[in-house]
């Protein structure tokens, strides 16, 4: 891994929205609608920080029709997996993610406002 991509990662991890959309995505993939939800910013600034996020190959996404579907990459070297592991294990009494949680497990339960059918 080059150090400009280890950069890139880092400064993916020093900003509060993309740490809150890495954390939201531990739990799965969730699109771009459900995002803003959550995260009460307004689409334009969701959709730059996951344009981010997917630059320094820390997430992935699939479109199903109109709709963009955004989870955690798959760790493409052992740096990248050790950020994914502290992500679930460093940041889990953040009282920020602890409410992002919350309404993104509310959310879910109330269906969301993407389609829940799997891409084929």
């Amino acid at each position: 891994m080059t150090s400009k991509a280890i950069n890139r990662m880092f400064r993916a991890f020093s900003d509060p929205i993309r740490l809150r959309i890495l954390h939201l995505l531990q739990e799965g993939e969730m699109c771009v609608g459900d995002l803003v939800e959550v995260l009460q910013v307004p689409q334009p600034t969701a959709s730059r920080h996951l344009r981010y996020l997917r630059q320094a190959d820390l997430v992935v996404s699939r479109r199903q029709g109109r709709w963009c579907f955004y989870s955690l990459a798959e760790a493409g070297s052992a740096f990248h997996q050790k950020l994914l592991s502290c992500l679930g294990s460093c940041f889990f009494e953040v009282p920020t993610l602890q409410e992002d949680a919350t309404r993104a497990k509310a959310l879910r339960q109330a269906g969301g406002c993407c389609p829940s059918v799997p891409c084929s």
